[in-house]
């Protein structure tokens, strides 16, 4: 059966959102090395994918968290998908910065949010959850609700899943590491013998050198 997560997997390959280069391995921000690299924004420049990412998530929302009050994208990358589900569910959109401007209003969070407001975070990708479950402690701190998390793509790290469940903050996702591996072998795109690799790296990211 086709499921979300493999259909989605499937587009993110075919646009090459997603890059697996086992032997050939990316250097994230964090300074991880890594075989796996994920590009969501570039769901951005294809107007049939950029509608179906805006259409999921709103589904997701809508049929995990249908008390919503609020959308909040986490800046910079889910503040375009935030901002399109948020019109396409007809709610209020704020989005949340990395740390506050440095001038003006100095505001950590862009946009109103009312006081107990039950607020949904889009976010396009998790990693290890820091910078997401940052914004989730903004909004708290704003005197706000969040409901729930909804998010592209997640590689499932135990990290992340034990600071979201630290943080009580339930997630889900558009699509994951195990769907984008089963699909890109399925489809030619790694062979089986890459996946070995890819499990080792998943395990131990943070120590993984190729």
């Amino acid at each position: 059966m086709e499921t979300l997560e493999k259909i989605f997997a499937a587009k993110l390959l075919k646009v090459k959102a997603i890059k697996l280069q086992p032997t050939n391995p990316f250097t994230w921000a964090s300074g991880w090395k890594s075989p796996f690299y994920c590009d969501n924004r570039k769901t951005l420049s294809y107007p049939g994918l950029r509608s179906f990412v805006k259409i999921e998530i709103g589904r997701l929302i809508l049929e995990r968290f249908p008390e919503v009050d609020a959308i909040a994208g986490v800046a910079t990358g889910a503040i375009p998908q935030g901002a399109m589900v948020a019109d396409l569910l007809n709610l209020p959109f704020v989005y949340v910065r990395s740390k506050p401007k440095d001038h003006g209003l100095e505001n950590l969070i862009e946009g109103e949010l009312k006081p107990n407001m039950k607020v949904v975070v889009v976010e396009d990708l998790i990693s290890t959850g820091g910078s997401s479950l940052k914004a989730v402690e903004a909004i708290r701190n704003n005197g706000c609700e969040v409901i729930g998390m909804v998010a592209s793509y997640t590689y499932g790290f135990d990290v992340a899943k034990e600071a979201f469940k630290t943080a009580k903050v339930e997630l889900v996702t558009l699509t994951n590491y195990e769907a984008v591996v089963e699909e890109a072998v399925r489809t030619g795109y790694i062979s089986a013998e890459d996946v070995e690799l890819l499990n080792e790296w998943r395990k131990d990211p943070a120590h993984w050198n190729g």
